[in-house]
């Protein structure tokens, strides 16, 4: 049996190690570029260059060409990508986890999704409440950089819907949004 124990042993602190690397590493989960869809048309964009964008409305060389390309206003896109949305995370977690909340989640993944458009719903439950924890609002640019594959597809086409949708819904709900 003490034959066991370095081996034993050796597993512990295996585990815990590999715990406290998955907990205190920096965010290496989180979404590095964003597929932007207009129709037939379809562009990769890096999520520090929509940050960019959205915090100053400065448009990268790359992401300007494909704009006017798609036919695209980028005022209207930064408005989308920075609207806030007041919540209370914890609420918003309880919502997003209930039947309508589910179905909501599917309805938005239609326009934000995976690249291999699986566990969608999921993904897209975890970069709201992960949005909605340090500020207690939540914006498709904070849901963008939250998400946690390393890569992100939007439907452009249908992003100012969607945007608008979740603002309205969660500005009707009481304590959820403010």
């Amino acid at each position: 049996m003490s034959r066991y124990l370095p081996l034993s042993l050796r597993f512990i602190v295996g585990l815990v190690a590999l715990t406290g690397i998955l907990c205190w590493s920096t965010r290496a989960d989180a979404a590095e570029s964003v597929v932007l869809k207009y129709r037939f048309l379809r562009g990769s964009v890096s999520v520090p260059e929509l940050v960019t964008f959205a915090q100053t409305g400065k448009l990268s060389t790359a992401l300007q060409a494909y704009l006017k390309l798609a036919g695209r206003d980028p005022d209207q896109l930064r408005r989308a990508l920075t609207q806030e949305v007041k919540v209370n995370p914890n609420l918003l977690s309880g919502l997003l986890n209930s039947p309508i909340g589910e179905r909501m989640l599917d309805q938005v993944s239609e326009v934000v999704h995976t690249p291999s458009n699986r566990a969608n719903r999921e993904s897209l439950r975890g970069a709201l409440v992960t949005s909605a924890l340090s500020d207690s609002k939540i914006t498709l640019i904070e849901t963008l950089e939250n998400y946690p594959t390393p890569e992100v597809h939007v439907e452009g086409d249908r992003v100012v819907e969607v945007a608008q949708k979740i603002r309205g819904l969660f500005g009707r709900l009481p304590n959820l949004g403010f």
